[in-house]
């Protein structure tokens, strides 16, 4: 597998403190993607973020389900949803990309998770699976066929981007050195189950690109 830089991207998901260690939400190990994805981004001619944005009182955090706790899946309109703990608040240090991730070169920063009654894993879509951010139009308009994607977490937020990048028609590539999972439940294997029956690629680490 060869870069072709004119058409390829590097889709860096939600590396931010709330997802790092000492954060509401870590992710074990979380910290360790960003010397990886630095190192990746070198190699890239196109670079785009995604930012985990949530206003207070957001409807996927249990806080604002008296009775629930963290972790616990209710149904709400749009499907089942996972409660989590407080996290990525809107102008909070936690929604802040962590402090070595090397952001200088991204071309766009896509927030996701802004709209109160509705959670969004994807870079894509919404968790209705219908109300679009925006990327993809961003991605064809400027002629990117090829995404590769590294962040947090793998069985989550890379998991939904990976699969709906496929459903939208492009070339998709994880790199797994790049990536750190939750893995609730047995997540993480369901997650790249998913992947592999949409065509997302796995690779390793860099030498394998």
């Amino acid at each position: 597998m060869q870069l072709r830089g004119s058409d390829d991207l590097l889709l860096i998901i939600d590396v931010q403190n709330d997802f790092c260690p000492g954060g509401a939400l870590p992710v074990a190990n979380g910290d360790a993607v960003v010397p990886v994805i630095n190192r990746l981004a070198e190699h890239f001619d196109h670079v785009v973020l995604t930012q985990d944005w949530h206003p207070q009182g957001h409807s996927s955090f249990a806080t604002s389900h008296p009775g629930s706790a963290p972790f616990d899946v209710i149904s709400v309109p749009y499907g089942q949803q996972t409660l989590w703990p407080d996290h990525c608040v809107q102008r909070t240090p936690g929604a802040a990309f962590h402090p070595q991730l090397a952001t200088e070169r991204a071309e766009l920063v896509i927030r996701k998770g802004f709209r109160p009654a509705i959670d969004s894993y994807s870079a894509f879509f919404e968790n209705d699976r219908r109300t679009p951010t925006g990327l993809a139009g961003y991605l064809r308009e400027r002629g990117l066929q090829r995404i590769f994607l590294a962040g947090l977490a793998t069985d989550f937020c890379v998991h939904y981007s990976a699969v709906d990048a496929r459903r939208l028609g492009f070339d998709t590539v994880v790199v797994e050195a790049g990536c750190r999972a939750i893995d609730l439940a047995g997540s993480l294997d369901t997650a790249w189950a998913a992947m592999t029956a949409a065509g997302v690629q796995r690779v390793s680490n860099l030498a394998t690109i």
